[in-house]
């Protein structure tokens, strides 16, 4: 017995158990849809069902059918020929898109990524690490705000730092200046407007610039144990400072520099 048979019975035998209570009035409609996990007009159907076939009635009439949507065999073939005899050296990307404008196959990029792995033809990515998942805001301003500097011709022949200091909640921006070179005196800088403005903060995110950390390997890990001046004072100010592993972990603020770079000049 597979999986997906017994997963049906248990399912069953569930909502066997609940309709029983159902029909006893120890509970009404939408708390039994709530315990089974499914809407009130699905319980209302499956009671339908219930009462006219039994459990039969319950059984998922798509189990044991071929999809409609299922690739037929040629059709894979083919793209495993193409993939194999022309388009090998290819990213999936690439030879997805040849195969829609070359070829006519219209499958999405996921069928056809999902195609080759399943053929063994490339490799599955590994897991990305956890500085380069994407991370949900945080519910509320002030709880952690980013900081970083923007090296860009903000005006014909000047090139300038943009020092930003903005919330991760709301991306609202409490300090944004010009100087000729980022580092220790535009970092307090910024910290000063923004807590004389604002108020203390609970989480600073910033790169590993040498102004935030000490890094005893270029590219390695922070050295937390032997702060910089930046990272003493927040110390002192009980406001925690969390590196950045990634271009990708500092997605927000780089997005936000390429927003004030195209409109500021």
């Amino acid at each position: 017995m597979d999986r997906t048979t017994v997963l049906q019975e248990v399912r069953i035998m569930r909502f066997e158990d609940i309709y029983g209570r159902f029909e006893k009035g120890r509970l009404g409609c939408e708390e039994a849809s709530e315990l089974l996990g499914i809407s009130v007009s699905s319980f209302r159907r499956w009671r339908r069902r219930f009462d006219a076939e039994g459990v039969k009635g319950l059984a998922d009439r798509r189990l044991g059918k071929v999809s409609s949507r299922r690739a037929p065999v040629d059709e894979v073939a083919e793209v495993l020929g193409l993939f194999e005899s022309r388009y090998w050296d290819f990213t999936v990307k690439h030879f997805h898109e040849k195969l829609k404008d070359k070829h006519g196959i219209e499958r999405s990029y996921t069928w056809t990524k999902n195609t080759l792995q399943a053929a063994g033809k490339v490799a599955k990515a590994p897991r990305r690490g956890a500085h380069r998942r994407k991370r949900p805001r945080r519910p509320l301003p002030g709880m952690m705000l980013h900081q970083d500097g923007s090296m860009h011709q903000w005006v014909p022949g000047q090139w300038w730092d943009l020092i930003v200091t903005m919330d991760d909640a709301t991306s609202d921006l409490y300090s944004a200046f010009f100087v000729e070179e980022e580092g220790t005196a535009s970092t307090f800088e910024a910290l000063s407007e923004v807590i004389e403005a604002k108020g203390l903060f609970c989480a600073l995110y910033a790169d590993r610039g040498s102004h935030y950390w000490h890094t005893p390997e270029v590219g390695g890990k922070v050295d937390r144990d032997n702060p910089t001046q930046v990272g003493r004072a927040l110390i002192q100010l009980g406001i925690e400072l969390i590196p950045a592993y990634s271009p990708e972990a500092r997605g927000r603020s780089e997005r936000m520099f390429g927003t004030l770079q195209k409109r500021c000049p």
